[in-house]
């Protein structure tokens, strides 16, 4: 999912519309859903199909989510697809996340280990965060196995690596630094 300026424009709209409402989590829960039908392969290949003419790409998307959203987002999900940018929900569910748990005082932080977490390594490593931020904390697990081990967590700007990947990389620049 590709974040881009017009993602974050939408999403900026979106979280006014949410905001004037006083209906945020209907924003947030309607715009994962409709997110998630246009991840759908057979979907966005007739939605994003500049073939596909306006108005049926409309209708399938009233007849996909209506009923399963709030107004607003059905409203600005039929735009997307009238755009050809059906498959922007995606980013644009995430950067309206990243406004909203800004306003509600919650940082993201994305924890990235070579093997998966377990819960409760979770809980201890968003507890920590926590401590570290004095806020609450959306935490994201990823795995990338080429960090041979440990883990690296990042918050805002700031980057904590505890990877073994990392350690390697500031020895092998100190043993460089150190020959010259």
């Amino acid at each position: 999912m590709a974040r881009t300026a017009a993602a974050r424009r939408y999403a900026e709209a979106a979280f006014e519309l949410a905001e004037r409402d006083d209906a945020f989590e209907a924003w947030a829960d309607g715009l994962r859903l409709a997110a998630g039908v246009a991840a759908d392969e057979r979907v966005s290949r007739v939605v994003d199909n500049p073939a596909t003419p306006h108005a049926e790409r409309e209708a399938l998307v009233e007849r996909m989510l209506k009923d399963r959203v709030a107004p607003g987002v059905l409203n600005m999900s039929r735009l997307l697809a009238r755009r050809g940018r059906f498959g922007s929900l995606a980013a644009v569910a995430a950067d309206f996340t990243r406004l909203l748990n800004r306003r509600n005082g919650i940082v993201e932080a994305l924890v990235t280990s070579a093997a998966p977490l377990t819960d409760r390594d979770s809980e201890a490593i968003r507890d920590r965060v926590a401590n570290m931020t004095g806020s609450k904390v959306d935490l994201r697990a990823e795995v990338d196995p080429a960090l041979i081990g440990g883990i690296t967590i990042k918050v805002g700007d700031q980057l904590l690596d505890a990877s073994v990947r990392g350690r390697l990389e500031r020895l092998r620049e100190r043993l460089l630094t150190d020959s010259r």
